[in-house]
């Protein structure tokens, strides 16, 4: 027979209701002794802490609305890469408080805002970990770190495993003990739905990935869901796109503008993996941060793509770069697609749009010319450091 404690039906106004219909045991302990009675329990306790969700949520819009945007204390995670250390920037100047973890293990010191407070910490490492939460105590963490090697996710998924989903436990369990607010989690599209049948995808769409990293993505949503009914804390999911623009590193997935660039900036013929039809959904960078400042106070308990909904050849982004970079004449070498890619992806972004009030601005010629030229400056620095250095 299940059993609970007394204490807890008292704390839920259900002792009465309960106390008729089985008998005490051992240290406080009540049995209850008709499932149906049990699974009424259980639900009330879901009902309970729904209900609570959602008068925190409102309690939270009505302070805002009143005030303006609260200032309120932020760990971002992997906040020294590409996307992250972007929205790290704009909580700052919104002036929250925002500290940062990150290994370094992909990211870069340079990313790193120097408003923030930083921890150089593994996501893994649950002690340090816990240093970090017990001395920032966060109300809102924005949760970027991962490994993204959906390649070196294939060839070594128990370390893809322990990063993306032990990791995050690690993550939300301490959020849990120290009494965060609202978790903003960064899910990937591309790799949770797979190779869908019908475009655009819509969050609802069935989850078939077919790469660990897609797996393990998509496998921390699930817990989120749990932890919020079990323990009420708040999450928004943002499912990406292929985000590009500055800062994108070119060793990084769905790099392929930073790739682009680079190679052709360095007189290296570009490869594209297949025969250039490939399709993805690309967003460029600001948009994205867009989504994570609005994430801050709208959309509790909701999954959003977040992408443009327009399809994006690889070749087209070759020609994007060509253009912008002056290369008429330049052509690229094809090669064997890479296993664990799919063929085509396009989101509808309508939920987002709805729900959280975003939308992409950014159209992929001045997202593409903004990216190239801060690739063609990044080339042009090192380059007249490595003179200097050889002048020496």
């Amino acid at each position: 027979m299940p059993t609970v404690a007394i204490g807890t039906l008292e704390a839920l106004g259900l002792w009465q209701h309960f106390g008729g219909t089985g008998e005490r045991v051992r240290m406080g302990i009540f049995c209850i002794d008709h499932w149906s009675l049990w699974l009424d329990l259980v639900y009330h306790c879901e009902d309970s802490l729904e209900s609570a969700h959602r008068r925190r949520s409102v309690l939270s819009t009505r302070e805002n609305t009143k005030e303006g945007t609260k200032q309120v204390r932020i760990l971002v995670t992997g906040a020294a890469g590409f996307i992250a250390s972007h929205v790290a920037d704009a909580y700052i100047q919104l002036d929250h408080e925002v500290a940062i973890v990150d290994d370094l293990s992909r990211g870069f010191e340079k990313n790193l805002n120097p408003k923030a407070r930083f921890y150089c910490v593994d996501i893994q490492d649950r002690q340090a970990l816990q240093a970090v939460f017990d001395k920032e105590n966060p109300e809102i963490i924005n949760h970027h770190a991962a490994q993204i090697d959906v390649r070196r996710g294939v060839r070594e998924p128990i370390f893809d495993a322990s990063v993306n989903i032990i990791g995050s436990l690690n993550i939300l369990e301490l959020a849990v003990s120290h009494n965060t607010r609202r978790i903003i989690y960064i899910s990937s599209a591309g790799a949770a739905y797979g190779e869908p049948a019908q475009l655009p995808v819509r969050e609802g769409y069935p989850i078939d990935p077919i790469t660990p990293y897609g797996i393990s993505k998509h496998t921390v949503e699930h817990y989120l869901f749990t932890f919020r009914v079990l323990y009420g804390i708040e999450y928004v999911v943002l499912r990406y796109g292929n985000v590009y623009g500055p800062r994108q590193n070119s060793q990084g997935e769905a790099g392929v503008f930073a790739i682009f660039s680079e190679q052709m900036l360095s007189g290296i013929q570009p490869v594209i993996y297949g025969d250039g039809t490939k399709v993805r959904d690309y967003v460029f960078i600001e948009d994205v941060v867009r989504a994570n400042m609005l994430a801050l106070d709208h959309g509790a308990g909701e999954i959003f793509n977040i992408g443009t909904g327009e399809p994006t050849s690889d070749y087209e982004v070759f020609r994007q770069v060509r253009d912008h970079l002056g290369k008429a004449g330049v052509e690229p070498r094809y090669t064997s697609k890479r296993p664990g890619e799919i063929d085509n992806i396009v989101l509808d972004i309508s939920k987002a749009k709805r729900l959280l009030g975003w939308d992409p601005k950014t159209s992929l010629t001045e997202g593409a010319r903004r990216t190239v030229e801060y690739f063609r400056r990044q080339h042009a620095e090192a380059a007249s450091n490595a003179r200097e250095r050889r002048s020496v």
